[in-house]
């Protein structure tokens, strides 16, 4: 037998183990691949599974030399008078080489091979790692290969967990997983069982008592789908095609742990905050419906309710219920627990109609559990998105690209690109103080018509239809005012504002080349404006975000770390660290880029604090932090809602909106739709965190002004703040340290901006 496979093939063995997805901090997000496999070494097996497992299949294994004369003498003759190949007398070892080396196939020449390939088995390997190998490889049914993993499906529990009971079970499944399955024929798995514990009595691992105490246990294995711990579905995909792009099929069998930068407490507050969002978005818009509608003459069948529930799964918080009967002030419900419950008025009021109106015996509906009881729901039509970074490397915290990965899997947070309406206005307030203007700069926030070359017109408007006079640049974003904007972005000029919007990463490309640009008519992603604002949040880098911390295999052995990218406080403007490669200076990819100067960032991390505490989003006061820096954003006609706000240690952006764009709603603005659900994630993101207020930079300088005028002041004016300059581009005034300062002999760029409006 020249075919048979080499020594090293048999020493070198290698099991099939899907490929699992972890956060952080260890725990499962998901697992791929069509071998569910928990590979364990024959140390970590208990000794009565062993007894099982050889009293069931090969009870002289410990004696023999890879096959059982006996066992085969026998199989042969009653092979010969079936005229049929019945009987395979395969010990453990034989099971081990077909297996893995060879066909399923009943032939003599195959049956030859196997009794060849187990004695060279015996040979070349010892008993415990052929029992290993048998152990890790057997297939056990429902995509159990091997008893770890089969432990874990039928039992939801690890090996060394289970009863004597549970583990006959198992032993008794080799021979036939589907005939003695327990989860779908329970009856064949008792019998099974029970004769694998007769075997055990027989050959002296029980004793008699233990033998018929546990023989008279009903079988009580279920199908366990597979427990993850944090659900992180749009990142598990992403780190599916991640590893599919780099280790090809490899990535579903050859045992790879990936350790993604997502944090499970972040995870489930992110999950949590968002779809809550959607739901009361859900609800200010009216009540649908039922989701399906059943026969109510099959009601009394309970298993017809349970399939019904079952095949309703939907994400948390929505939880499948079926209306059995309907009174004036009171619903009854199955769910799928087999519950019933009992729903009351409070329950459907926010529907604003009569229960008659709203529900029907049979009907299949969704309810959540609030602190005031269930409360009816639906599945939304909308859908959103939430991204969370570390502002200072590029670690995604949390990613929630949809209210249902199940129903729709595209993510939002990567692949939907959408209007960031006002969310871009802070990225142009950076250009304009990059380029003469202060936070104390007033413009004029009156009605403008802009004509084109063609002679069409556009009228843009504030979002509340209200004009203004000329506006301190600091009130201006605080109220989102849009026509402060498009004059800042007209006297800027496009080309200079795109410029320095591809400075945080945005893509030209996907920028207006008209004055709508200052609106936010650009193409963006919630990932792409997160990474934005990251910059601010960290002083003025661009970072590159990540979500691959590291990956190990199936040894533990780190396959590769997470190539992000490290801050340089000591680089220039549009500067990073350079090294000498041959002949030529490379930028040193380690370090982040800087995209802005830690002045401008400052500047407008304050100019973002204010929106947070008196303007757009005030809300984020019921936080009770003073870090907070943020921007709300809504979309011409209200198709888009956004808000991302940061503090030094965390950013994170939300985005709501339907996939097929159309209006939200009147009133649906980013501050009513959008900031609810990052002030609900940001509550468990910070809880426990330090107030962590950002850095001022030595080169800003504090100046009294009026802030009516924005001119200079001093302490006697009632109407008298403090403001931020970068120091030379300050009004003449006194210091709040108390030192003179006087203006440098730059151009009053500042000044004659204003005199343009």
């Amino acid at each position: 037998m020249s075919d048979l496979p080499a020594i090293e093939n048999i020493r070198n063995i290698r099991l099939k183990v899907p490929l699992e997805v972890y956060t952080i901090d260890g725990r499962l997000i998901a697992q791929f691949g069509n071998h569910k496999r928990i590979p364990v070494t024959i140390d970590h097996v208990p000794k009565t599974l062993i007894n099982a497992i050889t009293a069931a299949e090969d009870d002289r294994f410990f004696h023999h030399y890879g096959i059982d004369i006996t066992g085969v003498a026998r199989a042969l003759i009653a092979n010969i008078r079936s005229g049929d190949i019945s009987q395979g007398a395969s010990t453990i070892t034989m099971q081990v080489a077909r297996n893995y080396f060879l066909s399923r196939e009943k032939t003599y020449i195959r049956k030859v091979k196997e009794i060849l390939l187990a004695i060279k088995l015996e040979q070349q390997l010892s008993k415990e790692k052929i029992l290993e190998l048998y152990i890790n490889k057997i297939f056990l049914g429902h995509r159990a290969y091997g008893f770890a993993a089969a432990a874990a499906i039928y039992y939801d529990k690890p090996l060394e967990q289970l009863s004597l009971g549970q583990l006959a079970v198992l032993a008794g499944l080799p021979k036939a997983p589907s005939r003695n399955n327990p989860v779908t024929n329970p009856e064949r798995a008792l019998k099974r069982r029970n004769y694998v514990l007769y075997r055990m009595y027989t050959l002296g691992h029980i004793d008699r008592k233990t033998y018929q105490a546990t023989a008279k246990k009903p079988v009580t294995a279920s199908k366990s789908l597979l427990v993850t711990e944090v659900d992180a579905h749009h990142i598990a995909e992403m780190v599916r095609s991640s590893l599919v792009s780099e280790f090809g099929q490899a990535a579903y069998t050859d045992g790879y742990r990936v350790y993604t930068s997502i944090d499970s407490t972040h995870q489930a507050a992110a999950n949590r905050a968002l779809r809550h969002g959607l739901l009361a978005y859900d609800r200010r818009h009216g009540y649908r419906g039922p989701a399906n509608t059943l026969d109510t003459a099959r009601l009394v069948d309970s298993s017809y309710v349970a399939t019904a529930l079952a095949n309703a799964n939907a994400p948390s918080p929505l939880i499948p219920a079926i209306v059995l009967n309907v009174a004036p002030d009171a619903v009854s419900l199955a769910l799928a627990d087999t519950k019933r419950v009992v729903l009351g008025p409070s329950s459907w009021r926010w529907t604003k109609k009569s229960i008659d109106a709203v529900v029907n015996p049979g009907d299949l509906i969704y309810v959540i559990d609030s602190l005031d009881g269930l409360l009816l729901a639906q599945r939304p039509e909308i859908d959103g998105a939430l991204v969370s970074l570390n502002p200072h490397d590029g670690a995604v915290l949390a990613l929630v690209g949809g209210f249902d990965f199940a129903r729709n899997k595209l993510n939002h947070v990567t692949q939907a690109l959408r209007q960031p309406g006002s969310n871009i206005k802070p990225f142009i307030y950076s250009a304009a103080l990059d380029n003469g203007f202060s936070a104390a700069s007033m413009i004029s926030a009156a009605p403008v018509v802009i004509e084109d070359t063609l002679g069409n017109t556009w009228k843009p408007e504030n979002y509340n239809k209200k004009f203004f006079g000329p506006t301190r640049l600091r009130r201006a974003l605080s109220l989102s005012l849009n026509l402060v904007s498009v004059r800042i972005t007209r006297s800027l000029g496009i080309p200079l504002v795109t410029d320095h919007l591809e400075r945080f990463g945005f893509s030209r490309d996907r920028l207006s080349t008209g004055l709508s640009l200052a609106l936010g008519s650009a193409s963006t992603t919630p990932m792409e404006i997160a990474r934005g604002y990251a910059v601010f949040a960290n002083g003025g880098y661009l970072i590159e975000p990540y979500f691959i911390a590291r990956i190990e295999n199936r040894d533990g052995r780190i396959v590769r770390y997470a190539n992000h990218t490290i801050l340089c406080p000591a680089c220039r403007p549009n500067q990073s660290p350079s090294v000498q490669i041959g002949s030529g200076i490379i930028r040193d990819r380690r370090y982040a880029r800087r995209a802005i100067s830690p002045e401008n960032a400052y500047l407008m991390t304050s100019l973002m604090n204010e929106v947070m505490t008196t303007g757009t989003g005030r809300k984020s006061l019921s936080l009770g932090r003073t870090d907070l820096s943020g921007k709300t954003g809504t979309t011409n006609n209200f198709r888009d809602a956004w808000f991302t706000g940061f503090n030094r240690d965390i950013t994170a952006s939300v985005w709501i909106g339907f996939d097929q764009p159309k209006e939200l709603g009147r009133r649906e603005s980013g501050s009513r739709a959008a900031l609810p659900i990052w002030i609900d994630y940001m509550t468990i993101a910070l809880k426990d965190k330090p107030i962590h207020p950002a850095s001022i930079p030595e080169n800003i300088v504090v100046a009294r002004i009026n802030r009516h005028s924005g001119q200079v002041t001093d302490q006697t004016d009632p109407d008298g703040i403090d403001e931020y300059f970068v120091m030379g581009s300050e009004p003449q005034a006194q210091l709040s340290v108390g030192t003179p300062i006087t203006r440098t002999s730059r151009d009053d760029t500042e000044s004659n901006v204003e005199k343009l409006f």
